[in-house]
């Protein structure tokens, strides 16, 4: 009787206790990763990554992540990222928390075109689920690429890139920061929204994807909004661009196809109450011969949009296939 007896509260035990996954994990160091990401819950302190590591966390679905102090990444030439996420249903809290990249020691004007090598993109997301209230300051090249796996909202982020609008002693007299795009999407099922990008590059690039909204975020002195570059064999469908700030931008909104694409297609894109103030070159810029802006236009991809897809187009018509632009300050 007795053994049977213990026998029972040994099941008894077995089945009450919580899975291994039920638990809290904490990261205030790169020893702390490995142990932590066995738990659905996953707290990140404040601490430092060391110099050419890179901080990745692979997530058990539904995991939510709490990041509760600011995280620093050393700085050393080589090519990142240095920051991955990824998993399924995640719950990403940033708090208003920041990623430092660092970027005053990689930059040099030229960005991704020579000198130091800069770790880029700077951060992998590869999640679904939501990504929210997190602050990435001075990113050493572009910020995000986005290839989330299912549904995904990234909302109230923060990119704050401006001290690279001034020139430093690398440079050569122009903007230090350089092809700091602020989002890499070519994926589907991906909401941008009430965020703010100050940066010298794309705010948003989208070179291939469906499903894609981008909603109510401010863009300051980068290139604008972007559906493209787009290469060959991209399929682009179903983009909403929607109440949006473009500030002191080169231009506003922009689709770019590369000139020797073929086997592409570009539609149902749909603009509606963005504004552009201070624009640089184009409010509206629809460009087919890219990168030779206002050179030749190819012909290898389908775009299908109206004569006019901006809301308040204020009377102003699309000339396509080449290149289309409204005034520098206009409502779009």
């Amino acid at each position: 009787m007795q053994s049977t007896f213990a026998l029972l509260l040994l099941v008894a035990s077995t089945l009450a206790a919580p899975a291994a996954s039920d638990c809290t994990g904490t990261i205030s160091s790169m020893g702390d990763v490995d142990a932590a990401v066995k738990c659905t819950t996953v707290n990140i302190n404040s601490f430092t990554v060391p110099a050419g590591q890179g901080l990745t966390l692979n997530l058990l679905d539904a995991t939510t992540v709490n990041l509760n102090g600011d995280l620093k990444f050393g700085n050393v030439s080589w090519a990142g990222p240095l920051f991955t996420v990824s998993g399924k249903s995640i719950t990403f809290n940033g708090n208003g928390h920041t990623l430092d990249g660092g970027g005053p020691f990689y930059w040099d004007g030229l960005g991704g075109n020579g000198g130091v090598v800069k770790p880029a993109p700077m951060i992998k997301i590869k999640i679904s689920g939501t990504y929210k209230n997190v602050r990435v300051l001075n990113s050493p090249a572009r910020v995000y690429s986005v290839s989330n796996p299912a549904p995904l909202t990234m909302t109230g982020l923060t990119i704050d890139n401006s001290f690279g609008d001034l020139p430093n002693s690398k440079s050569g007299g122009i903007a230090a920061g350089h092809n700091t795009d602020g989002f890499d999407a070519s994926t589907h099922d991906l909401t941008i929204s009430n965020s703010v990008i100050m940066n010298q590059d794309d705010c948003l690039a989208i070179n291939k994807g469906t499903n894609i909204a981008f909603t109510g975020n401010t863009c300051s002195g980068g290139h604008g909004i972007s559906v493209g570059s787009i290469d060959s064999d991209a399929t682009v469908n179903n983009i909403t661009i929607s109440n949006n700030k473009i500030i002191n931008n080169d231009q506003a909104l922009r689709i770019k196809t590369k000139s020797a694409a073929t086997g592409s297609t570009v539609s149902g894109i749909t603009y509606s109450g963005n504004t552009g103030t201070g624009i640089k070159k184009f409010g509206v810029i629809i460009d087919q011969s890219y990168p030779d802006t206002l050179g030749t236009p190819g012909t290898g991809v389908k775009l299908s949009v109206s004569p006019c897809i901006f809301t308040s187009c204020s009377g102003h018509r699309l000339i396509l296939p080449t290149v289309a632009h409204l005034s520098h300050d206009t409502k779009l």
